[in-house]
């Protein structure tokens, strides 16, 4: 581990997933989306972080625990912005962005109280049309939702 940090804000990791730069508003968002609630190992949940690209962040570190690339970029759809970074034996391994589907089918509720999906039992299908400022648009009646308009299922 690198002797030259003046101090950690949040314990290191032995081996698990650590997902970074999720914005703080974000956060708790972001643990009820990868369900960790019920896992069984360490979960250590930090917010309002000091960062320089932020201001303020969250992070969450899971031990023993490596997501799916299709659990993890459900995070992109709150937190574009976020870094998931994989530790083994207390070193990072893998550090990469989180990255929005094409399409996101059964986790964001359309807004249009006309919508299909929101009337028939069929899952909500958006495709995404802008990912710097995560803009989606429903498949069914082309409504589009930007940013904190999203509302998660």
């Amino acid at each position: 581990m690198a002797e030259n940090k003046k101090e950690l804000a949040v314990a290191a990791l032995r081996d698990g997933t650590v997902i970074d730069h999720i914005p703080s508003d974000a956060l708790f968002k972001a643990v009820d989306l990868l369900g960790i609630a019920d896992l069984g190992v360490s979960i250590t949940i930090g917010n309002n972080l000091k960062s320089s690209r932020l201001g303020k962040k969250g992070i969450i570190k899971v031990a023993d625990t490596e997501f799916s690339p299709e659990t993890l970029s459900r995070i992109a759809i709150i937190a574009p912005t976020a870094i998931i970074n994989t530790i083994r034996n207390y070193e990072v391994v893998d550090k990469r962005p989180v990255v929005l589907p094409d399409v996101i089918t059964g986790l964001v509720c359309c807004d249009n109280p006309k919508c299909v999906s929101r009337n028939e039992p069929i899952p909500s299908r958006f495709e995404v049309i802008d990912r710097e400022n995560v803009t989606l648009r429903c498949h069914y009646c082309e409504h589009e939702l930007r940013g904190d308009n999203i509302v998660l299922k």
